[in-house]
């Protein structure tokens, strides 16, 4: 019988088949995830035997050694150094006495997983004691005589250097497969993009450039394609999981079927896969059915056939999804921002208590202000991700550009990103010569709008300032502020114009206590710009809390115009102001809902709970 050698099988049109999981079927056979699966190749070589027949009657053309642990660092940990090369040499003769009693062309491939310890900078592993490893493993399975090497389930790309540059030290003729895993958010766990994977493969040597594990078939198609675009002449390896593993009873289970598996097979084949397979989860009867799948289709029907478009609904990562603000303002839904300041100190227990309230009455998001007054207070964006995880209701970050330069703003737009905090409201932020600190420097590099087209033109496209790529892109949903009530309307839309060419999402206003304002603006602005205001519009909303509230607000704080009916109203109420001004705000979102799609409500001297009774009020209605 004369074997196919594997460049063959990558060149011979239809994409070759490899095998699935060797150790979830080894742990429904009763081995213990504790144990060492590569010793079972001394101890208990049925087992493994088994595995591999069962592969290769199912339609396997490669198969994969049972020593993806086997090296040093791992086998250390199991007291097994001493039997590193009886192991790998075991699983080598092993998987060949099983294709040898099949009667049947198929390659074996030495398998070579991660050292399980991290490299140095992130760990104590030098890299060239990683490469030793490597090398001291890769020299016994090439002298056990292994048709091809995969080196797979990457996470590292260095790392993955490492050893292909070992295993090439050893032999220019083995065909060397590098595959890499893939975190939720299509990155490694290190950040690398799939482009760049695909490239640096290459760049270090790899025959095949490989993608395994992770999550399901969705997903490594997904990224299949994003690597395809970034090196189209490459030879690709495709192994997913059967989906992401759930825990039920004690066991994990995989939820993707054979079925399923056999649909993608053809669209993996679409996507440029030149060999695939099964990975965690996987069994033989999904390596059959894409089998099946595979020999039921010709070269020439692949072309005609409607391709599984990967999904960006059920696998998109977590954080490039739209905000619930983004996804709720796009349904039309009508909604209740609430404003909170920061604590002066470090106890977050009373914002907390107050986000969790709000949270309860129904409001969708909680505005979170930035050293408001130019007053110290603690970074907005710790209490953003404190109330998102600790309250569970989403947070939009208050983002002034005064004070910040250009390292600042994008170094913290990225601790943001970071901390899942991606609704940001950029504003020009108050001087501080009005605070608790009148010397401190009140520079800026950037305004609002230059800082807007900052953040939807290049960090949400995956670039900063200079044009450098970032990693990947942010998905920021960007608000801005509205004056409603500028003495010149045409120069205020030519502001609110910039904002918006530079990607603005939606805007939010001082205090209201009419709804005439706004209709005011939106004549004039269609008037001037020939156009209807094309941003959702947050109205602000500051309930009273008594009659020298009421003065106060309307004598010292400029921009907010009071109506002389309302100054009466909070004066006859006397010492029953705080009440009138909540059934006044209530009376009042009732008239905004007609012109807005949200109100932006601002409570008084912290009395989160008139916010709350205001919401469930307003909801009611």
């Amino acid at each position: 019988m004369t074997k196919t050698t594997f460049q063959e099988l990558l060149t011979a049109g239809k994409p070759a088949l490899a095998d699935g999981a060797m150790g979830t079927l080894l742990h429904e056979k009763g081995v213990s995830f504790n144990k060492c699966f590569d010793e079972l190749n001394l101890t208990k070589p049925s087992l493994v035997a088994d595995i591999h027949h069962a592969y290769i009657e199912a339609g396997s053309q490669i198969i994969l050694t049972n020593t993806f642990g086997a090296n040093r660092y791992k086998l250390g940990r199991h007291g097994m150094l001493d039997q590193l090369e009886a192991i790998n040499t075991a699983g080598v003769d092993l998987a060949r006495r099983v294709v040898l009693a099949s009667f049947k062309e198929v390659l074996i491939a030495g398998d070579v997983g991660p050292l399980g310890i991290p490299l140095a900078p992130f760990g104590r592993v030098q890299p060239e004691d990683a490469r030793r490893a490597f090398r001291e493993q890769i020299e016994v399975l090439l002298n056990a005589d292994v048709d091809l090497l995969v080196i797979e389930t990457m996470t590292d790309l260095y790392e993955l250097r490492e050893a292909l540059t070992a295993a090439r030290e050893l032999s220019n003729d083995i065909s060397i497969v590098a595959s890499m895993t893939f975190t939720r958010d299509d990155r490694t766990l290190l950040g690398d993009s799939p482009r760049k994977v695909a490239r640096n493969l290459a760049e270090f040597g790899a025959d095949v450039i490989g993608i395994n594990c992770s999550g399901g078939p969705n997903q490594l198609l997904r990224i299949l394609k994003e690597m395809h675009r970034a090196f189209p002449e490459g030879k690709y390896w495709i192994k997913p999981n059967a989906g992401w593993p759930e825990q039920n009873g004690g066991r994990i289970f995989y939820p993707a079927t054979a079925d399923y598996f056999s649909d993608y097979a053809l669209s993996f084949w679409r996507a440029g896969a030149s060999v695939m397979g099964g990975c965690c989860g996987t069994t033989p009867e999904h390596i059959a059915a894409m089998r099946q799948a595979l020999d039921s289709t010709t070269i020439t029907e692949i072309n005609g056939q409607v391709e599984i478009e990967a999904s960006v609904e059920t696998e998109v990562p977590e954080t490039q999804k739209p905000t619930l603000l983004a996804q709720k303002l796009a349904k039309g839904k009508f909604v209740f921002a609430v404003e909170m300041d920061p604590p002066r100190g470090l106890s977050t227990h009373k914002v907390l208590a107050g986000a969790s309230l709000l949270a309860e009455a129904g409001a969708d998001v909680i505005n979170v202000a930035d050293s408001p007054m130019a007053r110290m207070r603690m970074s907005p964006w710790a209490v953003c991700s404190l109330v998102q995880k600790k309250a569970k209701i989403e947070t939009t970050l208050h983002f002034p550009t005064r004070g910040r330069n250009l390292l600042r703003v994008q170094g913290d737009l990225l601790a943001a990103h970071a901390l899942d905090v991606r609704n940001v409201f950029v504003v020009m932020g108050d001087p501080t010569a009005i605070g608790d600190y009148p010397d401190a420097m009140d520079n800026y590099d950037l305004a609002p709008s230059g800082l807007i087209k900052l953040i939807k033109q290049g960090f949400n496209t995956g670039v900063d300032h200079s044009g450098s790529d970032i990693g990947q892109p942010t998905s920021f949903f960007v608000g801005c502020a509205l004056n409603l009530t500028s003495p010149d309307l045409a120069r205020e839309v030519k502001v609110i114009n910039r904002k918006i060419e530079g990607g603005a999402d939606f805007v939010l206003t001082q205090p209201l206590y009419s709804k005439e304002p706004v209709e005011k603006f939106l004549e004039g602005y269609r008037e001037i710009a020939g156009t209807d205001f094309p941003l959702p519009i947050l109205a602000g909303v500051l309930p009273l809390a008594s009659a020298r509230h009421a003065a106060f607000l309307q004598q010292e704080v400029p921009g907010i115009d009071i109506p002389q009916p309302v100054h009466e109203l909070m004066q006859a109420a006397g010492e029953n102001g705080a009440r009138e001004g909540i059934r006044l705000a209530i009376e009042l979102i009732a008239q905004l809902r007609t012109v807005s799609q949200g109100i932006y409500l601002m409570p008084a001297f912290n009395h989160f709970d008139y916010a709350a009774e205001i919401i469930e009020a307003s909801l009611k209605s």
